[in-house]
């Protein structure tokens, strides 16, 4: 007889705008207990998912899902790297960024019958001066937005929204010096995104090649574009096709460093953080396993892409 998965749940209570209460019994109702001994943890504060899923880890739990957006996922996948636990994902924030890369249902049953089926892959990490990311981290606008958006009352896409657009109209290139692939690059840029999967969330696409097994970060210099052109690069972003735009530049690398004239705010993973003038970006491969859809694991398999 098979011995039964142990399964850490934990629940971000205020991530996202969908309520929470019903989660817990959706949990105990739908995964399968002839085959999990299943455990569920609330967070109580910031940094208490990491406190959590270390003690998943030291505790020997095959896996530990997270039931929250991308910046809960961070907190927990941060921990589980290079570890033997697995990491689930219930999408339950805002952008949900990595749940629409791996193509794991918004709703929540159907969410947890992946867990169930419990099929794992093995995906890059990348860190951002040894702090890890799992999806995209950046400089720039972006980091601005997310800034802005920590600091919002209310969450979801149209609070997103408001907060670029207001931003935006007010908002002026910065100088960066970029260290990639042997060479020193100069640039004038709106933002720079460091792209492990595909997209900030909502289904927003900002590196389109972008496979989160190949080895290597996209990186996405952004150069800002005249007000009448921005609904054309917002629609790009979204038709997944904003690598035909002559605004930006995409590059792919194992490790870059980005300098910049003053410590601007940058995100992780959409949280906002301050770590100085030098970054310096690099991918840490095959280094985090991950319960996903069987289809997705057959695709990020057949579309593995490893440039020379």
């Amino acid at each position: 007889m098979n011995k039964k998965k142990k399964i850490l749940f934990i629940i971000n209570p205020i991530s996202g705008t969908r309520n929470k209460n019903s989660v817990t019994d959706f949990i105990h109702s739908n995964v399968n207990k002839q085959q999990n001994i299943v455990d569920i943890k609330v967070t109580e504060y910031k940094g208490h998912a990491s406190t959590l899923a270390k003690e998943a880890v030291d505790n020997r739990y095959d896996a530990v899902v997270a039931i929250g957006g991308d910046g809960s996922i961070n907190e927990i996948a941060s921990v589980l790297i290079n570890t033997p636990t697995a990491l689930g994902i219930i999408p339950n924030g805002s952008g949900n960024g990595l749940a629409h890369y791996l193509n794991i249902p918004f709703n929540i049953k159907k969410a947890l019958e992946i867990i169930n089926e419990f099929n794992m892959v093995m995906i890059d990490t990348a860190s951002v001066n040894n702090i890890p990311f799992i999806s995209v981290a950046g400089i720039g606008f972006d980091a601005l937005v997310a800034k802005e958006f920590a600091k919002s009352k209310t969450r979801g896409f149209f609070s997103y929204l408001k907060i670029i657009v207001f931003n935006y109209l007010v908002y002026f290139r910065k100088k960066y010096i970029l260290y990639i692939n042997n060479k020193k690059i100069k640039r004038k840029a709106m933002m720079i995104s460091l792209a492990n999967s595909n997209q900030f969330g909502y289904n927003s696409v900002i590196a389109p090649d972008a496979r989160i097994n190949d080895g290597y970060l996209n990186v996405c210099i952004i150069d800002k574009v005249p007000v009448f052109e921005a609904g054309i690069i917002s629609l790009l972003l979204f038709l997944k096709k904003i690598d035909i735009s002559k605004r930006i530049e995409i590059l792919k690398c194992k490790e870059i460093t980005v300098l910049q004239n003053k410590n601007r705010v940058v995100h992780i993973d959409g949280d906002p953080t301050y770590l100085g003038k030098k970054l310096v970006f690099k991918v840490n491969p095959v280094s985090l396993k991950i319960i996903a859809p069987r289809k997705t694991i057959n695709q990020l398999t057949v579309n593995r892409d490893t440039p020379e």
